[in-house]
């Protein structure tokens, strides 16, 4: 399962309208080769759900994630912070062994 934070919903819904999409589109979470540790989060709004995706639902919110990418992901949280120390969202990752600074790439 993943899951999002009360505040990652809320920005999603202010994304959603800012950018003029409607409530069928939903999130499309996988994760990339690259960054300083390997991989990445890749984090986007898509309205079309391929037969091999797993979809999730949190508090309203659908979040579709392909198979080999759910591997990476499962148990994490997606948050969203707004403070001083960095904006924008977050993945609170259990299988993450180590993080890039940013929080950008992880390594498992």
């Amino acid at each position: 399962m993943i899951s999002v934070t009360d505040k990652a919903k809320e920005r999603i819904g202010v994304l959603l309208k800012e950018e003029g999409r409607t409530e069928k589109h939903n999130i499309r979470v996988s994760v990339k080769g690259g960054g300083c540790s390997g991989l990445m989060y890749d984090l986007d709004f898509d309205e079309n759900i391929n037969p091999a995706d797993q979809v999730f639902e949190d508090k309203g919110v659908k979040i579709l994630v392909d198979k080999k990418s759910l591997l990476y992901l499962l148990g994490t949280t997606l948050d969203f912070s707004d403070g001083l120390n960095g904006k924008g969202f977050q993945f609170i990752n259990p299988n993450a062994s180590r993080t890039c600074g940013c929080g950008e790439s992880f390594s498992v």
